[in-house]
This record gives structure tokens, C-alpha cells and sequence, in this order.
């Protein structure tokens, strides 16, 4: 290890590490015109509901409920995904309405249910060629 390893977003501007309660947010657009809610921002600036160029910035709600997931059995090809396996993918449906697809943290894959209460959590992906630690985005259970 040459000394130069960080931690390093798996993308910039999927989240904020501090939001306006100090806790790490997803960040998102709303449609000022239609209120359509977008994860992840829409980098062209158009809202794909109503065409309209008039876009916030918004953080999103750090608490979902799972609206469908899949427990994945083995590494996908071409050497992207290095983390462990097997490992849960879940859409998890936050209050502003947005469905967010992530990976499920800190709970047993066999105790996973739809309706289940989570809440976000910016954690470790994999490790890089570089030794740079990637963090991403998870869900994992509510606690309250």
C-alpha cells in the first residue's frame, strides 16, 4: 500500500454525507411543474414526466419499505460486483414516493419481507484496484 488509499463514492452526487438532521441523505430532483420525485438526479435537467426544465435539488427520506427484492446466489460476470455473495437487492418505496433499488445490510437474507420497515445506510462496497475503499448506499432494517 503506497499510503495514497482514500474512501471514495462508489458515483459522486448519489448522496450528502451531512444533511439538514446531520445524517447521510440520497439526493434526488422533484419537479417543481409536476412534483414527480427522481432517483438518481436527473443529470440532463428534464423531468422524463412532464418535460419540464424546472428541477430542485432535494434529499430524500432516509426511511422506505421494501417493495419487492431478490436475493442474489452468484457474483454477476464482468467484474463489477465484488462484494459478497449471496447478497440482497431490494426496492425499497421512500415517502416521497420514489422507488430505490439498493443493496440490504445488517439483516439475515432469509428474514427479508416486503413491507419491511428500512432505513438508509452508506457503507462499503468493495475494495478498488487502487486500494481505495468504494462506499455505497444500502438499506438496511429500521430500528424504529
Amino acid at each position: 500500500m503506497s499510503g495514497a488509499e482514500k474512501t471514495i463514492p462508489l458515483r459522486e452526487g448519489l448522496w450528502t454525507e451531512k444533511g439538514h438532521d446531520g445524517q447521510p441523505h440520497l439526493l434526488g430532483h422533484r419537479c417543481l411543474d409536476c412534483g414527480e420525485v427522481f432517483f438518481p438526479r436527473k443529470e440532463n435537467g428534464i423531468c422524463t414526466h412532464c418535460h419540464s426544465q424546472n428541477l430542485e435539488l432535494i434529499e430524500l427520506s432516509r426511511k422506505g419499505q421494501v417493495h419487492a427484492f431478490s436475493v442474489v446466489m452468484l457474483r454477476p460476470p464482468g467484474g463489477y460486483y465484488r462484494g459478497d455473495v449471496p447478497y440482497a437487492l431490494a426496492n425499497v418505496l421512500l415517502d416521497e414516493g420514489v422507488l430505490v433499488e439498493g443493496l440490504v445490510t445488517d439483516v439475515n437474507l432469509d428474514d427479508i419481507k416486503v413491507g419491511m420497515d428500512m432505513e438508509l445506510k452508506i457503507d462499503k462496497l468493495h475494495e478498488d484496484d487502487e486500494g481505495n475503499t468504494v462506499m455505497t448506499y444500502k438499506f438496511r432494517p429500521s430500528a424504529a
